[in-house]
């Protein structure tokens, strides 16, 4: 049985899909019947080689949700994933020099880690705020986003704890919909007061936390990993989904860059319906231009002897000092230290 994927969709390892399987398997549940329609054998949920779809997972979620009779299943998954499990993303957290960053970089490479929600953070004076706007895969029913979420606030407790090396619980949850028949369960597992019905899901810090130093924070590893993930971020853009087919056309022709309409009549679409698609994959079309016009930048800088303002020019900018201002707020340097 070979796994179904579509044209374009993002692919990643089946960690995922094996923490839950296992987790059904201690309740019984055989992983045949776990992974019922996921195009996905028993035997292959520890193959390195095989890459699965947010889709895929959702699958075997919604198979946990009619075949499981315990309610602790989402945040059980969640306390079993730790950030080894994540590869290059999870070591690059790991070795962070500060938890200020390390919530700074798990929003950064969150599209490497099979995600089923969107996640964003903001910092305040007294406290720090994950939030999950909401959820990647389309149209969840109300039991598949509730288990997703689930399993999301416990996952994002333990990765906590792994990076800082010790409990560090958040103050305070919030859930955007109604309490659950299992509510109580909710602060056992996240291990802090838990409140349901309110304006949005959010998890939030003492902002106190932020300048600790994780257990294995390293400078070096840290640099070094988080330009492999950088290099994974940029292969991904290329390669999947809407944006990825938004960022070849705007590769294709560089220096003459469509606009939004431009691209979707490339891609035989609106530019309302690419609008859309793009916002579900968590991304815009001004933000894959700027993605394309720096790494374009870069590339001129590195391998060419153009100056700054005919690379400018190339990529659309109306003088050098604005083109400056774009690659620092880019990259954080200028084009001289590029060059170098």
């Amino acid at each position: 049985m070979s796994p179904i994927t579509m044209l374009n969709e993002p692919l990643y390892a089946p960690y995922k899909i094996a923490a839950l399987v296992e987790v059904l398997a201690e309740q019984g549940i055989s992983a045949e019947d776990s992974l019922e329609g996921s195009g996905v054998a028993p035997d292959q949920i520890y193959d390195a080689a095989l890459l699965t779809s947010v889709r895929q997972y959702a699958t075997v979620c919604k198979n946990a949700i009619a075949l499981s009779t315990d309610p602790a299943t989402p945040f059980k998954v969640g306390g079993r994933l730790h950030l080894s499990a994540y590869g290059m993303y999870g070591y690059a957290l790991m070795s962070c020099l500060s938890l200020r960053d390390y919530f700074k970089l798990g929003v950064k490479y969150h599209r490497l880690a099979t995600p089923t929600l969107k996640i964003d953070w903001t910092e305040y004076p007294d406290r720090a705020v994950w939030s999950f706007p909401d959820a990647f895969i389309s149209s969840p029913s109300r039991e598949l986003r509730e288990f997703i979420v689930e399993q999301q606030f416990t996952q994002h407790v333990t990765h906590l704890q792994d990076v800082a090396g010790h409990s560090c619980p958040p103050i305070k949850a919030c859930f955007s919909y109604p309490a659950p028949a299992h509510a109580d369960l909710y602060s056992d597992y996240i291990g802090c007061p838990c409140y349901f019905d309110q304006e949005a899901c959010e998890l939030i810090y003492d902002s106190a936390i932020l300048g600790q130093q994780p257990q294995l924070a390293h400078k070096l590893t840290a640099k070094l990993l988080q330009n492999m993930c950088d290099r994974l971020i940029g292969q991904s853009k290329v390669s999947v989904g809407v944006a990825g087919e938004v960022y070849q056309v705007l590769m294709s022709k560089p220096g003459v860059f469509p606009d939004m309409e431009g691209v979707a009549d490339a891609l035989k679409m609106t530019s309302r319906t690419l609008r859309r698609r793009l916002e579900a994959e968590g991304t815009s079309f001004v933000a894959i231009f700027d993605d394309v016009r720096c790494s374009l930048a870069q590339e001129y800088l590195r391998t060419t002897q153009m100056s700054t303002d005919d690379i400018a020019m190339l990529l659309g900018f109306s003088d050098g000092a604005n083109f400056r201002r774009a690659l620092k707020r880019w990259t954080g340097k200028a084009p001289g230290e590029l060059r170098k």
